[in-house]
């Protein structure tokens, strides 16, 4: 399959995928095709990215767990810089993996990509001093359509690296560290929303 090498429906969730692209490397660095429709394609991947974003954040920083509600996106994301612990869950109505989630560790060193389809809510947690996150979209980003789960949800029960703490009872992250004493830090808004039972109600 041309530059690319896929492994399919991480954890057995159907959807996910782990793309790894041919590096080429001498004595001056290396290079890479980091995307290429043509190899999407052929490996059974049809998505047609519209939108890519570019952040940077610090160690603790924890960004999640995020989803579009009326205009779910597919995304494409790997690190660029530093390294991070990147997650996904599952919430496709009906799926036989509903509510459960598949973690990733993505550095500038592995250089892997990591395929969210539509139906997912995500995130990811800084492990590096700093990490500059990239990734490709399938819609664009509809304000005011954006909807979140607690990142520390028991029912999902997702093992941050270097995390501790107790559960409070809700997404507050002030009783939280890292390993080494450093604060994890959320935004205001991702300490606020509530577990998957409360925001899916079948």
């Amino acid at each position: 399959m041309g530059q690319i090498k896929v492994t399919y429906n991480l954890s057995d969730i159907e959807g996910l995928c782990l793309i790894e692209s041919t590096v080429h490397g001498d004595e001056r660095g290396y290079f890479m095709e980091t995307f290429s429709q043509k190899d999407m394609y052929e490996a059974g991947l049809y998505f047609s990215f519209v939108q890519d974003n570019q952040s940077m954040s610090t160690k603790g920083v924890l960004r999640g767990l995020h989803f579009q509600k009326k205009f779910p996106q597919t995304k494409l994301v790997r690190v660029i810089k530093g390294s991070v612990y990147d997650v996904a869950v599952d919430l496709r109505a009906g799926s036989p993996t509903y509510g459960k989630y598949h973690g990733e560790i993505l550095t500038e060193d592995n250089r892997k990509q990591y395929l969210i389809p539509r139906g997912f809510a995500h995130g990811f947690l800084v492990l590096s001093d700093m990490a500059e996150f990239c990734y490709k979209c399938d819609d664009f980003y509809h304000a005011n359509d954006e909807g979140g789960l607690a990142w520390n949800d028991p029912e999902i029960g997702i093992k941050w690296p270097e995390v501790c703490g107790d559960y409070p009872g809700n997404a507050d992250a002030s009783g939280y560290k890292l390993t080494d004493g450093h604060p994890l830090i959320l935004s205001e808004k991702d300490q606020k929303w509530l577990g998957i039972k409360d925001t899916f109600k079948f």
